[in-house]
């Protein structure tokens, strides 16, 4: 998978609410198409910027309970977390450009 790592409901007050960095949170499914396409998006950026930010999926289906708790209803959504708290969230698949426009105040 690369830099992106995988999260789970057991993991994920670990790797990401207590993140020492910023981290942004794809909740995506095997059978989604647009997840597929923001996949290479978020690898690239997880690369790039990798000292100031991590970059996380969380499988939606596998994983309910954060899903729920989240109030994600659709894949792929993005949430960005500083501090153990969701900062902003996006809905759907973007370019990269589009992408580190929305994210460029946590880089």
């Amino acid at each position: 998978m690369g830099v992106v790592r995988a999260v789970t409901d057991d993991s994920f007050e670990a790797d990401v609410l207590r993140s020492p960095k910023p981290v942004i949170v794809e909740y995506w499914a095997e059978w989604c198409g647009p997840c597929r396409q923001l996949g290479p998006v978020l690898e690239a950026i997880a690369a790039e910027h990798a000292e100031a930010i991590d970059v996380v999926k969380i499988n939606a289906d596998e994983n309910p309970q954060t899903t729920v708790r989240y109030g994600v209803m659709l894949v792929p959504t993005v949430n960005v977390f500083a501090g153990g708290e969701v900062v902003r969230q996006l809905v759907g698949a973007r370019s990269k450009s589009a992408m580190l426009r929305e994210v460029a105040d946590f880089l």
